[in-house]
C-alpha cells in the first residue's frame, strides 16, 4: 500500500513565455496520477516583453518576480474555480516560477518566482526552487517531467520513451525496472514561436498553418540529419 492521494496543484511558466499553465491533479506521489482540472492563462504581450528581457540579460527585479508571483496566484484561483475546490482541501503547490538563466556546466541557475508569497496569497503551502541543489551537485536541473512520464507510463510495455516538446524538448527513457534516462534534446516550440512573432505578429503558428504551406529544404535537413547526434 502507497500513500493515500492528495490533491495537488502544478504550475509552470515556460520557455515559450506563452502564459501559465496549472493542472489540478489527484495523486499519491509514485504511481496515481488522476487529472482533474486544467486551465491556461496567457501572458499579455507587454509582461511577455518584460520577462523576455529578464531572460535576455539573465536578472530580474523585485517588481517582475512579485508580479510574476501574483499572475500565478491568479491561475490558482481560476483553476480552483473551475475545478469547485477550495483551497483548504489542496494539499501542496508546485512552484517552478520562470527560469531566467540557466547554464548547468557553470554550476549556477536562477528561476525567478516568490515560494513565500504564493503561499500567503493562495492559503497552500508551496514546494518552489526544483533546480538549485541539482546543479549545484552537478547535474543539468533539468527536464523536470521525468518522474511524471513515469508514473503516467505505468501500465504500459518497457522499455519506452517519452517525447515532450515544449519551448524546449525534452526526452524520457523508462526502462524495464523503471529506471530513467532524460535529458534535453534542444529546441521545441521556442524557436518557431519567436519567428511567428517576428514575422505575424503572432506568438505561436496557429495549428501549424504557416509551417504547412511550406517545403521541406531537403538539402539542410540532410546536412542537419548527418550529424552525428541523430
Amino acid at each position: 500500500m502507497g500513500p493515500d492521494p492528495v490533491l495537488a496543484l502544478g504550475l509552470m511558466s515556460g520557455t515559450s513565455m506563452d502564459g501559465i499553465d496549472a493542472a489540478l491533479i489527484e495523486t499519491d506521489g509514485q504511481a496515481k496520477v488522476q487529472p482533474v482540472a486544467f486551465v491556461t492563462q496567457a501572458y499579455d504581450p507587454a509582461f511577455r516583453r518584460r520577462l523576455a528581457e529578464a531572460v535576455a540579460s539573465g536578472r530580474a527585479g523585485v517588481a517582475l518576480e512579485e508580479e510574476l508571483t501574483r499572475k500565478h496566484a491568479d491561475a490558482v484561483r481560476s483553476l480552483l474555480g473551475e475545478a469547485g475546490v477550495d483551497a483548504k482541501d489542496v494539499a501542496l503547490i508546485g512552484f517552478h516560477g520562470h527560469t531566467i538563466f540557466h547554464a548547468p556546466a557553470e554550476r549556477r541557475t536562477v528561476q525567478i518566482g516568490d515560494g513565500a508569497l504564493l503561499a500567503k496569497l493562495t492559503g497552500i503551502a508551496v514546494v518552489n526552487d526544483f533546480r538549485t541543489a541539482d546543479v549545484a551537485a552537478g547535474g543539468e536541473g533539468a527536464p523536470l517531467a521525468p518522474v511524471f512520464h513515469r508514473a503516467i507510463a505505468g501500465t504500459l510495455e518497457k522499455p519506452a520513451a517519452v517525447l515532450n516538446i515544449g519551448g524546449v524538448a525534452n526526452v524520457t527513457w523508462i526502462g524495464r525496472d523503471g529506471a530513467l534516462l532524460a535529458f534535453d534534446t534542444g529546441p521545441g516550440n521556442a524557436l518557431i514561436d519567436d519567428w511567428a512573432l517576428t514575422h505575424t505578429g503572432s506568438p505561436v503558428d496557429q495549428g501549424g498553418r504557416l509551417a504547412a504551406a511550406g517545403r521541406v529544404e531537403e538539402r539542410i535537413l540532410s546536412e542537419l540529419a548527418a550529424d552525428s547526434y541523430f
